[in-house]
């Protein structure tokens, strides 16, 4: 919205702006927030910051040091719909207390660096990234857990849940069947326009969205490409904006991996490519669906790295409840023309050259988005240095329906994905190299990433009795 201090500023005066919003991204993913009476928001901002606590931060800081420092990107300023009185939000880097230098942990610093290592390589000095980003819109969730007690429900008004007293539409949605359903099957149609229209007042670029295969309300938006830093503040936005019109219509949003069993899960596909000097570098029409070797090294890099990837990709348990067989949702390593079972799939429909681009279908969005763009990017490049060949390392392309294959046939032709957090987990702890280069991520980062992750969510579960475990059990 403004390229410089003094823009924002003076329109801070001129458009009686009332208040100032700071918005930050935890290491793990989750947005926070501070706000100042706009009387208040100075120049001074810029140079002293604003102080925070990091140590209520998991994997910012301990207690004994917990003191940081906020500093506004005057660039992602946007008027936030959602504050009664007029309020300009900003997103904001996390700096040193005292010195207000680039804090190493954080999720944008991290990215920012991923892209100064691609154009310090020279291969490359530009990358463009675009999420699709698919959540559900549910009337009700309700969950409770304790010592006797373990029980969720979710409803939504377009599903067919047989048995459950939740209120349904007669013009429901079938099992699986949603994708661009259309009203009236498509019941939140104005509610997800609503959420479109109010991310492009707020500079956001939205391609368009429809109602999702799911069919108790899942939906997708889609933004056009930009750069990995731009679009790890757009997927922020994104959550907040879907959030927040959600509970205004009494609704809520999730943007969990699986939140219905037999029901399509969420995933955040990165559709992305590089540029140097301006031209593209992925395009070769004489290439493998024509793609340039540069695009395969990037592609073979990927799906190397990509046991160890889906650890920052998809750091949740409830990932591997969508990475499963049946679904679009990819569970093996290989690369494919328009194949919506690879993880790495070549859309069919980009023709021109500056359009040609991979999509990685693996990830979703319990990742931080700014740390899964840069460990994607370290991944690609280096593959791109090593100039790894994806059908020599045994990736395909495979361009039918690998479900077709015998078990026997599979294993021996087909690489499959981390089946659990735990096994993403030894990945990430195994094959971190390419993602320190360039000082962009940490070994101790990487350690201390694994151990929360480990004990918030792979040790918290794997101690806790499962509902289903209970009804195949009980009677033993």
């Amino acid at each position: 919205m403004f390229s410089t201090v003094r823009e924002l500023l003076a329109y801070l005066r001129k458009e009686e702006v009332r208040s100032v919003d700071m918005k930050f991204t935890s290491l793990m993913g989750r947005l926070h927030h501070v706000t100042l009476p706009a009387s208040k928001f100075d120049e001074s901002i810029w140079e002293e910051g604003i102080g925070f606590d990091g140590s209520n931060m998991p994997g910012f800081k301990s207690v004994e040091s917990g003191d940081m420092v906020l500093v506004p990107d005057p660039t992602t300023a946007f008027i936030d719909p959602f504050f009664e009185q007029k309020t300009l939000s900003l997103l904001c880097d996390v700096t040193e207390a005292g010195t207000l230098a680039p804090f190493p942990r954080d999720p944008r610093g991290i990215l920012r660096r991923a892209e100064a290592h691609l154009a310090s390589t020279g291969l490359a000095d530009e990358a463009r990234f675009g999420p699709e980003f698919e959540f559900y819109l549910l009337d009700d969730a309700l969950f409770e857990n304790g010592t006797g007690l373990a029980q969720s429900q979710l409803s939504c008004r377009e599903g067919r849940f047989p048995g459950c007293d939740d209120v349904r539409e007669a013009v429901s949605i079938a099992p699986k069947c949603g994708y661009h359903a259309a009203p009236p099957q498509d019941a939140f149609f104005n509610i997800r326009n609503e959420m479109a229209l109010l991310l492009e007042e707020a500079g956001v670029d939205v391609r368009y969205h429809h109602h999702e295969v799911g069919s108790p309300g899942q939906q997708e938006i889609e933004v056009h490409l930009a750069s990995p830093l731009r679009q790890g503040d757009v997927s922020m936005m994104v959550k907040y904006f879907v959030k927040m019109v959600a509970q205004k219509h009494g609704l809520v949003a999730t943007f969990m991996p699986k939140p219905f069993f037999a029901e399509a899960g969420s995933g955040m596909h990165f559709h992305q490519h590089l540029f140097l000097d301006g031209s593209p570098i992925f395009a070769d029409e004489s290439g493998y669906a024509g793609l340039s070797r540069t695009a395969l090294a990037y592609t073979a890099g990927l799906l190397v790295h990509a046991p160890a990837i889906l650890g920052l990709t998809n750091p949740s348990t409830n990932s591997y409840r969508r990475l499963v067989p049946g679904y679009e949702a990819p569970v093996n390593a290989f690369f494919s023309l328009a194949n919506r079972s690879a993880a790495i799939r070549i859309p069919k429909y980009t023709r021109a050259a500056s359009e040609k681009r991979i999509e990685f279908r693996t990830p979703d969005a319990t990742a931080n988005p700014y740390l899964a763009m840069a460990a994607q990017l370290m991944a690609g490049l280096d593959g791109m240095q090593r100039n790894l060949d994806p059908t020599a390392l045994g990736f395909g392309p495979f361009d039918g329906n690998v479900f077709d294959l015998t078990e026997a046939e599979r294993k021996q032709t087909i690489k499959p994905l981390p089946a659990s957090l735990d096994e993403a987990l030894n990945a990430l702890t195994a094959d971190h190299a390419y993602l320190t280069a360039g000082n962009v991520f940490s070994e101790l980062l990487i350690a201390d990433w694994t151990r929360l992750k480990r004990i918030s969510e792979c040790e918290a579960i794997r101690m806790r009795p499962h509902p289903f475990e209970v009804e195949l059990h009980l009677d033993c």
